[in-house]
């Protein structure tokens, strides 16, 4: 499974931002894909993620910012970023697993695809 993102950039705080993941590849069952996000000096966490069903998680400090959909045909999610903050500042990463409960844990999950620098300024 190959993961292509693309999307991050420089923006001023309470700007938008938006980032494309598409997954390719054969002979692979994914349940789940979403982004995760590395600031220097902390640990790789869960953003938000989407499961086969629908169904989307997102960490409590995005939660009514951020937006996460996708297009299964296309294999590809999407993270509409908006009223971004100087600490969302960080690289953002696109993941995929074939097991939903895996999302949590970023050393669960099975694909990873190049990350893309965000950068808020204030």
């Amino acid at each position: 499974v190959q993961l292509q993102a693309s999307g991050g950039g420089l923006v001023q705080a309470g700007g938008s931002l938006r980032l494309s993941c598409t997954a390719s590849g054969s002979g692979f069952t994914i349940n789940v894909m979403g982004w995760y996000r590395q600031a220097p000096g902390k640990q790789r966490e869960e953003v938000a993620t989407i499961g086969y069903g629908g169904r989307p998680d997102y960490v409590d400090s995005v939660k009514g910012r951020f937006t996460i959909s996708r297009d299964v045909a296309k294999k590809t999610v999407y993270l509409q970023m908006n009223s971004l903050k100087p600490e969302d500042t960080a690289v953002y990463y696109c993941a995929a697993d074939r097991y939903y409960a895996n999302r949590g844990d970023p050393k669960a999950m099975d694909y990873w695809g190049k990350g893309t620098q965000v950068t808020v300024s204030s």
